[in-house]
């Protein structure tokens, strides 16, 4: 077998092996607990796709906030929070709806989540459609529950027209009046824009958390 392919091979079986360890680790800590910088590491590093996948900042945010949420939670764009989201909410009794629009990808989560006998998490694929003056996810809100308290905005891709605003044209109304939104990739001007237009729309408040990659947290008014 030539080099680059063996390597190819045992840096896959590392990986995988690492994955499952720091998914252990992570179920095992008490509810409530956030982990560490190195499990978080290990957590990412197992998962792959550490280009695209959400930043540890905004996963610790994440999971601070799904610790406190009373559920159910959306999710745009799917990855390794999917599985952390679906772990926290197997132990504290919700379930998380995944808005995924390569269906390719979405076919690789389910597998991992199969994995991890992850069974709360609904991942539906929704590719992209036109809405007029954006494109987003093509699902029909009846599929979804009727409030969600907790939103993690990791997509449509950035270069999506009108990139994530379909939010809350969308789905604005099956989020609860205290919802939380944490809006990935809050350092770009599209996405701090969208960012301010939904904190208006809500008549909530908004902060920027995280310093090497920011993202947006936007609470609704109550």
């Amino acid at each position: 077998m030539p080099a680059r392919k063996l390597y190819r091979v045992a840096d896959r079986l590392y990986r995988r092996e690492l994955l499952a360890w720091s998914m252990r680790a992570f179920r095992r800590q008490p509810p409530g607990t956030l982990p560490s910088r190195r499990l978080l590491r290990a957590l990412r590093k197992g998962w792959g796709n550490e280009i695209w996948s959400v930043s540890e900042e905004l996963l610790i945010g994440l999971i601070r906030e799904a610790w406190r949420t009373p559920g159910p939670v959306l999710e745009c764009g799917s990855g390794l929070s999917t599985l952390l989201l679906g772990a926290i909410g197997m132990q504290v009794g919700w379930e998380v709806w995944t808005l995924e629009h390569d269906a390719f990808w979405a076919e690789h989560v389910r597998w991992a989540l199969r994995r991890f006998g992850i069974t709360n998490v609904h991942l539906l694929h929704a590719p992209l459609r036109d809405y007029g003056a954006f494109h987003w996810y093509d699902i029909k809100p009846e599929m979804l529950p009727a409030r969600f308290s907790l939103v993690l905005c990791d997509g449509p891709p950035g270069n999506t027209p009108g990139g994530r605003y379909g939010l809350l044209p969308v789905l604005g109304h099956r989020l609860s009046p205290s919802v939380i939104i944490l809006l990935d990739d809050a350092g770009r001007p599209e996405e701090q824009a969208i960012a301010h237009r939904w904190t208006a729309e809500l008549g909530g408040t908004m902060t920027i958390e995280g310093v090497q990659k920011p993202y947006a947290r936007i609470e609704g008014p109550g």
